[in-house]
């Protein structure tokens, strides 16, 4: 069964359903479809406890067969014979219990991180402009491995303690039907005590998770800017900022640490050995049981000591992974206020576009980042787009691929509002050059392709060439086939533009956008360069945002944008003559 999610800005398919409710019912309906490994691993939990409350059992014969008279001998030989099979047959069934829950945990963590890797790459840039990447990082890992533990160790170790629970009950009743009542009472004050431990213990293990995504963001956040902490000789406020998130982190274990050591099922667990073996000495003496009885009651009793040690660990390691699963499961079903709109236009685009009384925000609390803006731009026009930093440019062309869409007015291309249109198809048809490149830890040849993937050998040559990137391609060892850094530190930033031209080309875009995308090429290869650009502009809309004269010159209008409005419009003549804000920028 395919699941659609649709809290993201593009529906992604997800290989399972999953019911996003609640953090439990999402959790179960992620468990539930492995239903055949809980029938595994509770067949094994059960043979586990069952078995090891047979061994007190077989001791306990064994003692009334020594002491009978005259003594019974050959019971010993029976009792080691039956204690070695159960054992052999428990250890079996306890691989298969142990095998299964891994199992369970591995595809879980694996389901639920495809789930959150589609989620966040469907999500918008405003939610990813707002989200710190170090604590995304954290959720994505450590909060997702928490969930795999959850079940195992934690839950397997929870359903096997259970069972535990009720063996002296079993057991007890078998030897006398008043033998029930210490481990009933014990089972009930455990109950008590668990829920309390677990209301205590669950907004401190949230707290944990939280204060660690928070310290993994104030980490990747340092070493993203590393070259500007460097730079200002700021590495001891930071490692001091790093600290004071660690100690966050560090207080909150402390506080979880000081809530175990205070599991009080620990204090029960003695006062249940002593009164049990006290109403069983009385018992003895009234001639109910034997002496055999009172020792396996008392071996029946010990069996409470594992599900009470272990439920200190496993209830821990549950409730950090309620909170993990809850952490994340807030991070998917985090609105955006994009959406593919899957079924809306999706035909050629001639590349058409006009701005309609378009206003924008990036929040609503703040001044508009763009006021009344209406123009138009004709298919095969180039238009320059001019201002001061801060004046709206990158903005204005963001609205146009619905990067973020208008807060009032519309965005039309070819007669429709960008909201008509199929997302995908949308973009698939637009592409933007930006002044700082992305490029991924991949061979040249892959990121020239990366919005064409099957694009032949030959064909991203050709764009290359066009981009004025070939040569430089040729001079590495390895030609397409050199792997450049992550970001691609490894290259100039003249490259690092030129690449991005290329992958532009290649896509063979309807509109073709250009944020100060030659900014960093040195003037020798500018030329090149704007020849290339002024191919590549023939036949389709373009819109180029930049300062330089000598690509204004050739752009069919010029919008020049002062404060989040259209200051002036008209050719780069007419402007000069006519828009003192148009010439201040070149003079100031």
């Amino acid at each position: 069964m395919t699941a659609i999610i649709r809290s993201a800005e593009f529906t992604v398919k997800s290989k399972y359903a999953s019911n996003r409710r609640s953090n439990l019912r999402w959790l179960s309906s992620h468990a539930v479809r492995h239903w055949y490994l809980w029938i595994i691993l509770a067949i094994g939990a059960f043979s586990n406890a069952a078995l090891a409350a047979a061994i007190p059992i077989f001791v306990g014969n064994a003692f009334d067969g020594i002491l009978s008279d005259p003594p019974v001998v050959s019971v010993l030989a029976t009792t080691a014979g039956l204690i070695i099979a159960t054992q052999l047959l428990r250890s079996v069934l306890q691989f298969g219990r142990n095998f299964s829950a891994e199992l369970l945990g591995q595809r879980l963590e694996r389901d639920i991180r495809d789930e959150l890797y589609g989620s966040l790459l469907g999500k918008s840039m405003t939610f990813h402009s707002l989200q710190p990447v170090g604590d995304t990082m954290a959720r994505a890992t450590n909060d997702v491995r928490e969930i795999n533990l959850m079940f195992n160790p934690g839950i397997n170790l929870v359903v096997g303690s259970g069972f535990f629970l009720l063996m002296p009950v079993i057991g007890g009743y078998r030897l006398a039907p008043a033998l029930t009542i210490t481990p009933i009472v014990y089972i009930a004050l455990y109950v008590l005590a668990l829920g309390q431990y677990l209301h205590e213990l669950q907004p401190i293990t949230r707290e944990v998770r939280s204060s660690f995504g928070a310290m993994n963001a104030r980490l990747a956040e340092s070493l993203d800017g590393i070259e500007t902490v460097k730079g200002s000789a700021e590495e001891e406020a930071e490692i001091n900022r790093f600290a004071a998130a660690a100690r966050k982190f560090r207080d909150a274990y402390v506080r979880q640490g000081d809530v175990e050591a205070r599991f009080l099922p620990l204090l029960l667990l003695g006062l249940a050995d002593a009164f049990g073996l006290l109403h069983s000495l009385l018992l003895y003496r009234q001639g109910i049981l034997s002496v055999g009885d009172v020792v396996a009651y008392f071996g029946l009793l010990q069996l409470l000591g594992f599900p009470t040690f272990v439920s200190l660990f496993a209830y821990s390691q549950v409730s950090s992974g309620v909170s993990a699963g809850s952490r994340i499961l807030e991070m998917i079903n985090r609105q955006t206020d994009l959406d593919q709109n899957a079924g809306g236009f999706a035909g050629e685009m001639k590349g058409r576009i006009e701005f309609k009384d378009v206003c924008f925000n990036y929040d609503t609390g703040e001044e508009p980042a763009l006021t009344d803006l209406s123009f138009s731009i004709l298919p095969g026009q180039t238009v320059a787009i001019v201002g001061q930093t801060g004046a709206g440019k990158t903005t204005l062309a963001k609205l146009i691929n619905r990067t973020y869409d208008v807060s009032e007015g519309a965005v039309v291309v070819d007669s429709r509002d960008v909201r008509d249109w199929d997302l995908a198809a949308l973009r698939q048809q637009i592409s933007i050059i930006e002044q700082d490149i992305f490029l991924f830890s991949r061979t040249i040849a892959e990121n020239i392709a990366f919005g064409k993937p099957d694009a032949r050998a030959e064909d991203i040559e050709a764009a290359a060439r066009a981009a004025q990137a070939h040569e430089f391609i040729m001079s590495f060892k390895d030609g397409y086939d050199t792997v450049i850094g992550e970001r691609g530190v490894t290259l100039s930033g003249g490259q690092r533009q030129r690449l991005a031209l290329a992958r532009a080309f290649l896509t063979d875009p309807a509109i073709l956008i250009l944020d100060d995308s030659t900014s960093a090429i040195d003037s020798a290869t500018e030329d090149h360069i704007q020849q290339a650009i002024y191919a590549a502009a023939s036949g389709r809309t373009t819109m180029i945002i930049t300062h330089r004269l000598s690509q204004i010159r050739w752009a069919d209008r010029v919008i020049v944008l002062r404060n989040g409005h259209i200051a002036a419009l008209g050719t780069h003549e007419e402007l000069l003559r006519s828009s003192e804000p148009y010439r201040r920028i070149f003079t100031e």
